[in-house]
C-alpha cells in the first residue's frame, strides 16, 4: 500500500471515481480503480506515515482551530527567527505612535487652537486607542506583554517627574490638565497611564477585559466629558454634576469601540466575536457609565473608578 495512503472503514470517505484515470500510475496500486472502494485519509494514518518534521502540529489540531485565523506581524516577518527583534522594533513602532499624539496635543494647548477641556479629552481619547491598534505587532506571551506595556510605563515614569516638579514641560502639563496645575498629573492623568498599563499587563489583546478597560476609559469617558458639556442641559437626579447626555454618550461609546476592537482583534485570531461577547461589553459599558456618574466618581476621579468597575464587572461576565 502506498504510505502516504489508508483505509479506515469507520471514518467519512471520498469515492475514488475521480481517481479511475489514474491507474495506469505506477506509483498507485491497482485496487484503486475500483470505483466501489473508498479512499479515506485519516489523522492516525497522514501522522504515522509522514516524517515528523512535516508536521508541526496535528491534523485534528488544525481542523479544530480553522476558524482561528491568525495573522503575522509586520515585525515578526522581518525578524522571523528572532521574536526579541520583532518584538523591539514593535516597541519603537508604537511607543512613536504615542509620542506623535503626546506632541500633537502638546502642540495645540501650546498654541490655544482647542478649548483646554477639549484638548485634554483628545489626549484621553486616542493615546490609549491609538496604542491598542498596535498590540498585534507584538508576539504572543509575557514577552510581547511586558514590552508593549513599557509604552504607557514609561509614561508613568512621566508623570510622576512632571507631577512632582522634578522634570518641566508646559505643553504637556497645559494638555493633561484643567487649571495648568502640574500636580494635577499625579491623579487623572497618572491613573489613565497605570490602567492601561495593567490591561496590557494583565489582560493583554486576547482578553475581553483589556479591551473593556480601554475604551470604557478613552472612548466612553472622554466622549462622556465633551457631549456633557455641550448638550447636557438635563442634569442627572442624584448627581447635578454629570448630565443625561453625558452618560449616555459614555455607554454608546465604550460600547461600540468594544465591538469595533472586538472585530479587529478577531482578525488576528485573537478573540472569538460572538454575540455573547457584545452583549458583556454591553454590559460592562452600561456599568461603567453607572458608576460614572455616582457623586462617588468626582471624589474619586473616573481615571480609577471606570477601570475598576470594568475589571470587576468583566472579570464576571468574560
Amino acid at each position: 500500500m502506498h504510505p502516504y495512503l489508508s483505509l479506515d472503514p469507520v471514518r467519512f470517505g471520498l469515492p475514488c471515481s475521480l481517481l479511475h484515470q489514474s491507474t495506469h500510475s505506477p506509483r498507485l496500486p491497482q485496487f484503486i480503480s475500483t470505483t466501489s472502494l473508498h479512499l479515506r485519509l485519516t489523522p492516525t494514518s497522514v501522522s504515522d506515515s509522514l516524517p515528523s518534521a512535516t508536521l508541526r502540529h496535528p491534523i485534528t489540531h488544525h481542523l479544530r482551530n480553522s476558524r482561528r485565523r491568525l495573522v503575522t506581524s509586520a515585525p515578526a516577518a522581518m525578524f522571523p527567527e528572532n521574536l526579541l527583534a520583532a518584538d523591539i522594533c514593535a516597541l519603537a513602532i508604537s511607543g512613536g505612535v504615542a509620542t506623535f499624539f503626546l506632541l500633537l496635543w502638546a502642540q495645540t494647548a501650546k498654541r490655544g487652537i482647542f478649548d483646554q477641556k477639549l484638548n485634554r479629552k483628545l489626549v484621553h481619547i486616542s493615546i490609549g486607542l491609538a496604542f491598542m491598534l498596535c498590540w498585534p505587532l507584538f508576539s504572543s506571551g509575557y514577552q510581547g506583554a511586558l514590552l508593549a506595556s513599557l509604552v504607557p510605563g514609561l509614561n508613568i515614569v512621566r508623570m510622576l517627574l512632571l507631577g512632582l516638579g522634578i522634570m518641566k514641560d508646559e505643553g504637556t502639563v497645559k494638555s493633561m490638565s484643567r487649571y495648568n496645575d502640574h500636580r494635577e498629573l499625579l491623579k487623572g492623568p497618572l491613573y489613565y497611564a497605570v490602567a492601561v498599563t495593567l490591561a496590557c499587563v494583565v489582560y493583554y489583546r486576547t482578553s475581553p477585559v483589556a479591551i473593556a478597560i480601554i475604551c470604557n476609559l478613552c472612548a466612553g469617558d472622554g466622549l462622556a466629558d465633551i457631549v456633557g458639556r455641550r448638550f447636557g442641559a438635563q442634569k442627572l437626579p442624584y448627581n447635578r454634576n454629570k448630565s443625561i447626555a453625558g452618560s449616555v454618550a459614555m455607554a454608546s461609546a465604550g460600547f461600540l469601540s468594544s465591538i469595533g476592537y472586538m472585530y479587529y482583534f478577531s482578525k488576528f485570531g485573537y478573540v472569538d466575536k460572538s454575540w455573547v461577547m457584545v452583549l458583556g461589553f454591553l454590559v460592562v459599558s452600561l456599568a461603567s457609565a453607572l458608576v460614572e456618574s455616582l457623586p462617588i466618581s468626582t471624589e474619586l476621579d473616573d481615571n480609577l473608578t471606570v477601570p475598576l468597575t470594568t475589571i470587576l464587572v468583566g472579570s464576571f461576565i468574560f
